[in-house]
C-alpha cells in the first residue's frame, strides 16, 4: 500500500466513508435520543399532572360518576387520550371510546395507595393528604375557625414581623402558619387548636379501628390526638418489630376509615390520540438490517467512485513514469500528452518542458564538445605541422616560426584558461575577492591595455566616466570581464569604426557599457550571445582569434558579483553590452 497511490487513495476513501457513515449514524441516534428524551419528559410531566388531578378527585369523591368533565378538560389541555377502567378492565370512562386500549396501563388511581414514581412527595403511608373523609369540617365549623384565625393573625404578625399567613388544610381547618410556632402562644391560639365536633367523632372512630388492630396483634391500646399522633394507655410491651406493627395498624385503620369516602381504585391509560405510538428509536432486527444495507451501499458507492476516479488519476501518472523511464534509457523525444488544466496536467506540462530543456542541454553539450575539439584542434594542428616541417628540414626554425608557434600556444592557453574559469563557475568554486576601487582608474587601465590592439585593427577606442564613483568588486575579475567585452567589440568592429567604454553611477549600482559600431547582431541570434562557443559567423570569428567563451565568462563573472550583463544590438549599426554591478 505504501508503494501504490491508487491503493492509498482507495483505503483513504473507504476510511472516510466509514467515518462519515459512523458519524452520521451517531449524530442521528444522538439527535433522536435527545428528541425522545424531551418528548418523554413532556409526556411524563403530563402524566404526572393527569395522575395528580385524578388522585385528588378520587380522594374527595366517593365514586367516579362526576369525573367525566375533569377527564375531558385534561384530555384537551394535554392533547392525549385518557381512559379509566376498573382493575378487571371494565371501562369507567374514556375520552376517545371505541378504540382498543394499550396492553400496558399508565398507572393505578388509588388515593389510599399512591404511586411514588408519579407522586414523589407522597407521605410514608402512601395515603393522599387530600383524602380526609370523616374529618371534613362542616361549613359552620370552617367559618368559625377562619374567624378565630383572622382575629389572631394581627397579633402573630406583630410578633413575627409579618411572617405569618393563613393556611387552609384539606379538611377545611384554617391555621396560622409561621416560621416560629412559639410566637403564636398568647394570641388566642387555644380556639384554633381546639378539636371540632366533626374531628372528635372522626378521631374517636379512627381510635377504635386502631385499637382493634393493636389488640389483635397483642399490643397495648393507645389514644390518638388531633395531629394523628398517639400515646399508649399503659407501658407498651416490647416485641420484635413492635414499632413497625404499630405503624401498620395505624395505616390500615386510616385506610379502613377512609375507604367509604374515596373513589374505588381505577386503572389509568394515557396515550396519544388514536392510540398512535409515542416517538421512539426502533432498533429492531429489521431496522438494524436496513441500516447495515444502507451503510454497505454507501461504502460500495464510495469504492466504485474511488476506483473510477483513482484510475483516471493514476493513468497520467503511469504515463509520466513510462516517459521518465524512456528518457532514462536515452529517448530524448519522450513526451506525455497534456489533457485538462488540473494539477496532473500542469505536472505533465512541466515534465514536457523539462524534457525539452534536457534535449536543448544535450544539444548544447554535444555542440560544446564539438566546439572544444575544433578550437583545440586548429592551433594544435598548426603547431604540429610546423614542428614536423622543421624536423624534416622543410623549413628553418627561425624567429618568425618561433613567434608563430608561441602565438598558437597562447591561443591554446587562453582556451584552456577560459574552460577552467567556466568549470569553476559551474562547480560553484569561482570566487571573487572584492575591494574598494575607483571606477575611473579601472576604466583608464582597461582602455590603455587594449589601445594597441585597437590601433592595430584601425579602431578608435575611447572612454567616458560620469563622475568618480566607487565600487566594491574584485579588480582582477572585473578587468577580465570588461576586457572580454572590449576585445570582443574591437574584434567585430571594422577598420575606421569606434568602440566606446562608458561608466556611470546609479543609486544602487554602477553601469559599464561597451558600445561598438560593428555589423551588429540579428534579433534571432541576440538571446544566444552569452552561450558557450556561440558565433554568429563561425569562420570569421575563428579567423579573428576568438574562442567563443569570452561572453559566457562575462556572464559568470557578473553573477559572481551579484550583477547582470545584457546585450542590445541593431544590425548594421553596432552592439552595446551593459554590465550592471551593485555598489
Amino acid at each position: 500500500m505504501r508503494r501504490s497511490l491508487f491503493a492509498r487513495l482507495l483505503a483513504a476513501s473507504i476510511l472516510i466513508a466509514m467515518c462519515a457513515v459512523g458519524a452520521t449514524a451517531w449524530l442521528a441516534v444522538r439527535t433522536t435520543t435527545v428528541a425522545i428524551q424531551q418528548e418523554q419528559g413532556r409526556a411524563l410531566a403530563d402524566d404526572a399532572r393527569v395522575y395528580d388531578q385524578l388522585v385528588g378527585f378520587a380522594a374527595t369523591h366517593p365514586d367516579w360518576s362526576q369525573a367525566d368533565g375533569l377527564l375531558r378538560e385534561l384530555a384537551t389541555s394535554t392533547g392525549r387520550r385518557i381512559a379509566l377502567t376498573t382493575p378487571d378492565q371494565k371501562s369507567i370512562m374514556d375520552t376517545d371510546p371505541g378504540k382498543e386500549l394499550p396492553v400496558k396501563a399508565s398507572a393505578t388511581i388509588d388515593p389510599l395507595n399512591l404511586d411514588s414514581s408519579l407522586a414523589p412527595g407522597a407521605p410514608g403511608d402512601r395515603i393522599d393528604p387530600r383524602a380526609v373523609g370523616p374529618f371534613q369540617l362542616t361549613p359552620a365549623e370552617r367559618d368559625a375557625l377562619r374567624r378565630s384565625a383572622e382575629a389572631a393573625l394581627p397579633c402573630v404578625r406583630t410578633r413575627t414581623g409579618s411572617l405569618a399567613q393563613l393556611v387552609t388544610k384539606p379538611n377545611g381547618r384554617t391555621q396560622i402558619e409561621t416560621a416560629n410556632p412559639l410566637s403564636v402562644n398568647g394570641c388566642s391560639q387555644l380556639a384554633l387548636d381546639r378539636p371540632q365536633p366533626t374531628e372528635l367523632a372522626a378521631i374517636g372512630k379512627l381510635n377504635e379501628l386502631f385499637n382493634d388492630c393493636l389488640t389483635r396483634r397483642g399490643l397495648a391500646r393507645a389514644t390518638l390526638k388531633l395531629d394523628l399522633t398517639w400515646v399508649f394507655d399503659r407501658p407498651a410491651v416490647s416485641a420484635p418489630n413492635g414499632g413497625e406493627l404499630v405503624d401498620n395498624c395505624f395505616t390500615s385503620a386510616r385506610k379502613e376509615q377512609l375507604d367509604p369516602f374515596v373513589a374505588a381504585p381505577a386503572v389509568l391509560y394515557v396515550t396519544a390520540p388514536g392510540n398512535t405510538p409515542s416517538a421512539s428509536l426502533d432498533l429492531s432486527p429489521a431496522n438494524q438490517a436496513r441500516i447495515l444495507w444502507v451503510a454497505a451501499l454507501v461504502l460500495l458507492f464510495t469504492v466504485v467512485i474511488t476506483v473510477l476516479a483513482g484510475r483516471r488519476l493514476v493513468r497520467p501518472l503511469r504515463a509520466l513514469t513510462g516517459a521518465a523511464q524512456r528518457m532514462k534509457d536515452g529517448d530524448g523525444a519522450a513526451r506525455v500528452q497534456v489533457t485538462g488544466r488540473d494539477e496532473i496536467a500542469r505536472l505533465a506540462a512541466a515534465f514536457n518542458e523539462m524534457a525539452e530543456s534536457r534535449a536543448r542541454v544535450e544539444e548544447l553539450r554535444k555542440a560544446m564538445v564539438g566546439d572544444i575539439a575544433h578550437e583545440l584542434r586548429t592551433p594544435l594542428s598548426n603547431i604540429r605541422g610546423w614542428l614536423e616541417a622543421a624536423e624534416d628540414g622543410v623549413t628553418q626554425p627561425d624567429q618568425a616560426l618561433i613567434t608563430f608557434l608561441l602565438a598558437e600556444s597562447r591561443q591554446l592557453q587562453r582556451i584552456i584558461d577560459d574552460l577552467q574559469d567556466l568549470a569553476m563557475a559551474d562547480a560553484g568554486k569561482l570566487r571573487v575577492h572584492p575591494e574598494q576601487l575607483r571606477v575611473a582608474d579601472l576604466v583608464d587601465t582597461l582602455v590603455s591595455a587594449h589601445r594597441a590592439a585597437a590601433d592595430a585593427a584601425g579602431v578608435h577606442l575611447e572612454s567616458t566616466v560620469d563622475g568618480d564613483p566607487d565600487l566594491w568588486a574584485d579588480p582582477v575579475r572585473l578587468r577580465q570581464a570588461l576586457g572580454n567585452l572590449v576585445a570582443n567589440a574591437v574584434r567585430h568592429t571594422p577598420a575606421g569604426g569606434r568602440v566606446t567604454v562608458t561608466a556611470r553611477a546609479e543609486p544602487e549600482a554602477v553601469l559599464f557599457e561597451v558600445a561598438d559600431t560593428g555589423g551588429g547582431i540579428s534579433p534571432e541570434h541576440l538571446p544566444q550571445v552569452f552561450d558557450r562557443f556561440w558565433r554568429a559567423e563561425k569562420s570569421r570569428s575563428r579567423q579573428s582569434g576568438g574562442s567563443g567563451l569570452g561572453l559566457a565568462i562575462v556572464r559568470q563573472l557578473a553573477q559572481a558579483h551579484g550583477g547582470t550583463v545584457t546585450a542590445t544590438s541593431e544590425p548594421g549599426a553596432g552592439s552595446t553590452f551593459t554590465l550592471r554591478l551593485p555598489r
